[in-house]
């Protein structure tokens, strides 16, 4: 169902608060009292990113390894406020600094969204072309948008659905992947069809919340060829601007939430023969 034309998050919300209360039987279960705090939570998270927005005069991220980085008022997929204050992922950074220092060729991108990884990437790396793709059509159109207002389009590829043997083009590049997929890591990252995946390195995030069996998949498949090191969700920690101290404790605890519904841990892969 679409949702009425100009409704705001906050209506949004109570109307799907209203919906689901009105599916309740009795006492509701666990699993229902979750997903409605769950909806609630993701509203003020989008408050929250309004916040900051209104005490920064705009959307430039303010911290961590993309800072500066013009970014967009609303995410195609996950948090916002996160992202403009630099947290995203924090467990990530130290890997990305190594990278950026080592010097790469190309950063191949599966699953942009609106380009926190590949603009980010891109104005840290200047010598570096940076591949990005997305099944959505919005997701395109943001990332590229996002590339033009960070003067890095011309070395942002912006494709569509990448399979398995559209890696073969990059064989031999000194390359870092990327992979957020929901799910679809096991479909993409599949060496049997995409030999060239042997001498990359590869950061995949695993969603065995959507694909039972996900992390397990990946880790027999590429242990024969890479170093695998298993990068679990952390606490926060981080200096936070002034306004975000002011707030309530929960709503401190919000600014760096992910959305996440479980543990997504990450895989870091480097190729053993480098």
């Amino acid at each position: 169902m679409s949702n009425p034309p100009g409704e705001t998050p906050r209506e949004r919300a109570a109307r799907m608060i209203r919906d689901r209360v009105a599916g309740w039987d009795g006492v509701p279960t666990i699993e229902q009292l979750n997903g409605i705090l769950r909806l609630t939570a993701m509203w003020r998270s989008i408050a929250l990113a309004q916040t900051f927005i209104a005490h920064s005069g705009g959307t430039t991220v303010s911290g961590g390894p993309f800072a500066g980085m013009k970014y967009v008022d609303t995410a195609t997929e996950g948090a916002l406020i996160a992202r403009l204050l630099g947290v995203y992922e924090s467990e990530l950074h130290p890997y990305f600094e190594d990278f950026i220092a080592e010097g790469l060729d190309c950063v191949i991108d599966v699953g942009c969204a609106e380009g926190y990884y590949a603009v980010g990437l891109a104005r840290r790396m200047p010598g570096t072309t940076i591949y990005a793709f997305d099944i959505l059509e919005t997701a395109r159109a943001a990332c590229a948008g996002m590339a033009a207002n960070n003067g890095v389009a011309e070395r942002v590829v912006i494709g569509g659905e990448l399979r398995p043997e559209d890696f073969q083009q990059f064989a031999g590049r000194r390359a870092l992947v990327l992979v957020d997929a929901e799910g679809a890591e096991v479909d993409i990252l599949d060496p049997a069809r995409g030999p060239a995946l042997a001498g990359m390195n590869i950061i995949v995030e695993t969603h065995d919340v959507y694909r039972p069996g996900t992390l397990a998949t990946l880790m027999e498949r590429f242990s024969p060829t890479h170093e695998i090191q298993r990068v679990d969700q952390d606490f926060k920690a981080y200096e936070p601007p002034e306004w975000v101290k002011d707030l309530n404790h929960l709503d401190q605890l919000l600014t760096v939430w992910e959305w996440r519904q479980r543990p997504t841990p990450w895989l870091v892969m480097r190729p053993k023969s480098r």
